[in-house]
């Protein structure tokens, strides 16, 4: 009798936890692996560039989709990873001042994506060390929930993020696969001499190096038998770091690397024309997860037939370090337009990052005061830009010749340009620029003599506001005499060999002001541009 009683409460239990084991389905959404690579343009095998092997970016595009026509929403990396860090272009957020110094919280009751999935019910983690966006919260600890996905609870899915910088300034040799500067190709707007192509084919051997990397973590996923239920995005945060390319709104600086894989979910190997953003991949991770985003997000899913309907993308340019500029664009596949807000700026006004991480920009810096430049080459050297800019894509892939005021593409500029209008007043809800920000009246040029700009900011970076004003847009930076010898201090570096460890010279002087609190506006600030 005690027998039957124990085994009748025996099996009791048993179907007790069999219901409650049923009524607990097991969370079957996939996982998503977010991988991002720093400062780079599709400069990869299977986008076609000459001299470089990514064997291991082009396997995943070979079982997923390579999207031919991928932008983001910015040129630099603080404000391009705000936009990706919640779907909303830059501005919109206020986070589109590069080096913010008075961060925010978000507004319009927007959370960033990491707080949304892990409400939902995913586990988030940052993989890595970069995070550098314009609002708060700002710190991984107050975004992701840890800092590998292996730290999650079991059958728990993840988002995680992880980045490789190597591709960011500076470039390391690649002992493995040197590339030999007669087997790359220059776009027409760089000079084709034996130092701009070494400087070109160390950052492609860069990038070999960076592929091993994310070789070892698809890797991971296929050890870890993940692959089948994880999502991969792989993207660049803006383009390469090059003159004309980061921090400008040409596609050098925009046009990015952006494959998905989801197997079953995707077609492998196919190629996608569509004109696609780096915030869509935002819409398509929430509609993965099955979240609903209290604010709609400005991009679409990569899932959604609305992309083929897409005519253009936008992207917007405002403060870097301390160079104020400010301009927009608008794409579509045949066209681009560009709204410069400060064309009294040089393109190439003082930039310490750049003159201290771009060798090519000394070379044809000396070139250009020399005249050996051809006028593709020398007009991004110009000491203004013209206000709009127009590029016949189809005829001008490099987006060399400025047709706006060519009367053939009058009717082609006003519908872009009524169309930038619509995105900056509507979508965005533009600022613009105020004399504040184009520092009027605030510096003298007389003072300067013969320093260059990085010496003079040197000397002056305790007796003046650079944090507030940005620093003044003398043009040109340097003297002929100057770059010829930043030149010559490159050199030893840019031609080192494959083995061999050269320290990367100190080529501009100026470090970086401390940052001091922004003070408030006054309320009703004339708005310009």
């Amino acid at each position: 009798m005690n027998m039957i009683k124990t085994l009748t409460i025996a099996f009791t239990l048993l179907m007790c936890c069999s219901s409650a084991f049923a009524e607990s389905p097991i969370d079957e959404r996939p996982n998503i692996l977010w991988i991002t690579i720093e400062d780079w343009s599709p400069d990869l095998s299977c986008y076609g560039t000459k001299g470089i092997a990514t064997p291991h970016v082009d396997k995943l595009a070979s079982e997923g989709v390579r999207y031919q026509w991928a932008f983001t929403t910015s040129p630099v990396c603080s404000t391009s990873r705000s936009a990706m860090m919640t779907g909303f272009h830059q501005n919109y957020i206020g986070a589109h001042q590069h080096r913010t110094t008075n961060k925010k919280p978000l507004p319009h009751n927007i959370k960033p994506i990491p707080h949304l999935l892990k409400e939902a019910g995913y586990f988030t983690a940052l993989m890595s060390y970069k995070l550098d966006v314009n609002f708060l919260p700002d710190t991984r600890h107050e975004l992701f929930e840890g800092t590998d996905w292996k730290q999650r609870k079991e059958g728990q899915p993840f988002f995680a993020r992880i980045t490789f910088p190597g591709t960011h300034r500076k470039w390391e040799r690649d002992p493995q696969r040197p590339i030999k500067i007669e087997d790359v190709e220059l776009p027409p707007y760089y000079a084709d001499t034996p130092f701009c192509r070494r400087d070109w084919a160390n950052g492609l051997e860069q990038m070999q190096i960076v592929d091993r990397k994310v070789g070892k973590i698809l890797k991971r996923l296929e050890d870890e038998g993940l692959t089948e239920n994880t999502i991969v995005f792989f993207i660049g945060d803006h383009g390469r770091c090059h003159i004309r390319g980061k921090q400008f709104l040409y596609d050098g600086g925009i046009r990015v690397p952006m494959i998905m894989r989801w197997p079953g979910k995707v077609e492998a190997g196919s190629v996608n024309e569509d004109l696609t953003s780096s915030i869509d991949i935002c819409s398509t991770v929430l509609e993965a997860a099955g979240v609903t985003a209290p604010v709609p997000l400005h991009g679409t899913s990569l899932l959604s037939d609305d992309l083929k309907d897409r005519k253009y993308i936008f992207a917007a340019r405002d403060k870097m370090d301390n160079a104020h500029d400010s301009m927009r664009t608008i794409r579509s596949k045949d066209y681009k337009l560009i709204v410069n807000l400060m064309p009294e700026r040089p393109w190439l006004q003082f930039s310490r990052y750049k003159e201290q991480c771009y060798p090519m920009l000394a070379e044809m810096g000396a070139m250009y005061q020399r005249g050996e430049l051809t006028p593709a080459q020398a007009v991004f050297f110009a000491s203004s830009k013209p206000e709009i800019e127009l590029f016949d894509l189809k005829k001008d892939p490099f987006e060399i010749n400025n047709v706006a005021d060519e009367p053939a593409y009058a009717d082609t500029k006003a519908e872009l340009l009524a169309a930038l209008t619509d995105w900056r007043e509507n979508v965005i809800m533009d600022e613009g620029v105020d004399d504040e920000f184009r520092a009027v009246g605030q510096f003298d040029e007389s003072q300067r003599g013969d320093l260059s700009m990085d010496q003079w900011v040197l000397k002056n970076r305790d007796q003046l506001d650079f944090n507030r004003y940005g620093w003044p847009g003398w043009y040109p930076t340097r003297s002929q005499q100057q770059w010829e010898e930043a030149v010559e201090t490159w050199k030893p570096y840019v031609f080192r060999g494959p083995t061999e460890d050269v320290q990367r010279p100190s080529v501009a002087h100026a470090p970086k002001q401390k940052a001091k609190p922004a003070k408030k506006k006054k309320s009703g600030a004339k708005k310009a541009g």
